[in-house]
């Protein structure tokens, strides 16, 4: 009787949400077959890839503003997630000429300067494996946007913590997590990507972290860096940084990336290796090869083969 009512009330509020200046439904599967090695030995497993389910739309007002909105879950494909669904982007706010704000949970502003420079994102190559641990979503994000000028973008996100208390070992309460910013200023035109951004309390309390990304575009040419630098509260620094490349040859893409930080975890190296098969302007199929070295015998390599489908 509860999934008869539930199915009544999608089916009734469907033309409503449809009636929206721009209602979109939309999803990516991405899954593949591969081999992992991370130090005991290796095993073989099927890996869902961040794939996603998500509505998103523009709901339109008087004097050019609008509303916009996003909901997107990670689906976990393979069954080995504890939850089948998993909150990934999702905000409400206004448009218009004045820019854009927004609130909820997202990727901070220094999270989407890194732009398309990482190749192998969601697959084990990603930078968050090694080379950095400020790649985050936020949760209670209030940002601001401005519109492009001359290419020229400015994002600026206030993160509530609302008091989260700190505990030590023993749990006892320590401290309380400060509220973080964060700040990035990008360049996108004429196939030249370039961004400076800056997290405060974002991570950790004290924690201060610099990131500077450039990206370039040229025909069948894609080359791009990232470099980013973490201040702790001792004052100690860690910093990290990796270059890609891309190369498209008809409907295949030839990929290539290396990196080395003391981040994550000290020095460490990582490179990654990769090819793509468009199958249409949704599909692809796709191949890669990874290998990360770091201290204290630090070993892995991932070798797999998947297909990605889009709607």
């Amino acid at each position: 009787m509860k999934k008869t009512a539930i199915s009544l009330a999608i089916v009734a509020l469907t033309p409503a949400l449809a009636s929206a200046e721009v209602f979109e439904f939309y999803g990516k599967a991405n899954v593949d077959f591969q081999s992992a090695d991370e130090g005991e030995g290796s095993n073989t497993d099927i890996k869902s890839n961040a794939s996603r389910l998500g509505v998103k739309g523009e709901l339109p007002f008087d004097n050019g503003i609008k509303g916009i909105y996003k909901m997107e879950y990670q689906v976990d494909i393979d069954g080995e997630a504890e939850e089948t669904f998993e909150q990934r982007n999702i905000y409400a706010g206004l448009e218009g000429g004045f820019g854009q704000v927004i609130g909820g949970k997202f990727d901070t502003p220094l999270k989407v300067a890194q732009n398309k420079v990482d190749l192998f994102n969601d697959l084990e190559g990603d930078i968050k494996s090694v080379i950095t641990k400020s790649d985050n979503r936020e949760s209670n994000n209030l940002q601001y946007t401005t519109p492009s000028f001359a290419g020229f973008k400015l994002s600026t996100a206030y993160i509530s913590n609302r008091d989260q208390e700190i505990e030590d070992e023993l749990g006892n309460v320590i401290d309380t997590r400060d509220n973080g910013t964060s700040v990035s200023l990008a360049y996108d035109n004429y196939g030249v990507y370039l961004a400076y951004a800056y997290d405060q309390d974002v991570e950790a309390n004290d924690w201060d972290v610099q990131r500077l990304v450039a990206q370039y575009n040229i025909g069948p040419v894609q080359v791009g860096a990232l470099y980013e630098e973490q201040e702790l509260p001792d004052g100690s620094e860690q910093d990290g940084w990796m270059a890609s490349a891309a190369y498209k040859i008809s409907a295949w893409t030839l990929k290539a990336q290396y990196g080395e930080s003391d981040i994550v975890v000290a020095e460490a190296e990582t490179y990654s290796l990769g090819v793509d098969y468009k199958l249409s302007a949704a599909a692809k199929v796709f191949g890669f090869y990874t290998d990360e070295t770091a201290a204290n015998d630090y070993e892995r390599s991932y070798a797999g083969i998947g297909t990605e489908f889009k709607f």
